[in-house]
């Protein structure tokens, strides 16, 4: 770029950094982008956790136990959600998606597979994911969450196979959400007087939304 516009000369910043460092610096920059894949988060999110689990491990003598190996890659976990603002089963998850197969990892970039169902695929061995794809590919559909975990169970205990795989994919898929609905009190809580009661509270719910379906009737038969 710069000998396309004649210039001789570019300023250049130089830090002396480790290979760890490095990779940490580049992860940062590469996460600042505003529009970012899954897996290009989830892999990016995965080196930096390699790199500040290696540079752990050189200073810190305990790492050479099982027990001082899981404190590094807490810590590290617990740095990659503070330095990313989100928490740590959330960047556990991305990175858990560098273990799916290319393929379903590109179906969760396109938006055809949701990243809950996905995260559980990841735990499948590498041909039963491949089974999964010749699945979807037939089925022309993709597992939901209750699904996914089933074949995650299954897998565990030895009995995930084509038939047991297909028999789950063809389940007609059952809503996620519970169809009860829960209202925090502490929330409402600022919306009442302190002297309303819970009883009251509950009427009070209940009569504005009973206005409020008049005037949604009203103004639909208009």
């Amino acid at each position: 770029a710069a000998e396309i516009v004649g210039l001789e000369t570019v300023p250049v910043i130089i830090r002396d950094l480790t290979d760890d460092e490095a990779v940490i610096a580049m992860v940062d920059a590469n996460l600042q982008r505003e529009e970012i894949l899954p897996s290009e988060k989830a892999f990016a999110y995965k080196m930096k956790m390699d790199a500040l689990k290696h540079r752990g491990k050189k200073s810190d003598d305990a790492t050479c136990s099982q027990v001082g190996n899981k404190l590094i890659g807490q810590k590290s976990l617990e740095r990659i959600a503070e330095e990313s603002g989100e928490s740590k089963s959330q960047v556990h998850r991305f990175i858990r998606l560098t273990e799916l197969d290319p393929d379903l990892q590109n179906m969760v970039d396109s938006g055809k597979m949701a990243m809950t169902p996905a995260v559980e695929i990841s735990y499948l061995k590498p041909e039963e994911q491949k089974m999964l794809l010749e699945t979807i590919d037939s089925e022309q559909a993709t597992p939901s969450l209750s699904q996914a975990q089933r074949m995650k169970k299954l897998s565990q205990l030895g009995g995930l196979n084509e038939d047991t795989m297909l028999t789950i994919m063809c389940e007609q898929k059952k809503p996620e959400l519970s169809s009860n609905i829960t209202l925090s009190g502490e929330k409402l809580r600022k919306y009442f007087p302190k002297s309303y009661t819970p009883a009251q509270i509950e009427n009070t719910i209940f009569k504005l939304l009973d206005s409020w379906l008049k005037r949604r009737q009203q103004e639909h038969g208009r």
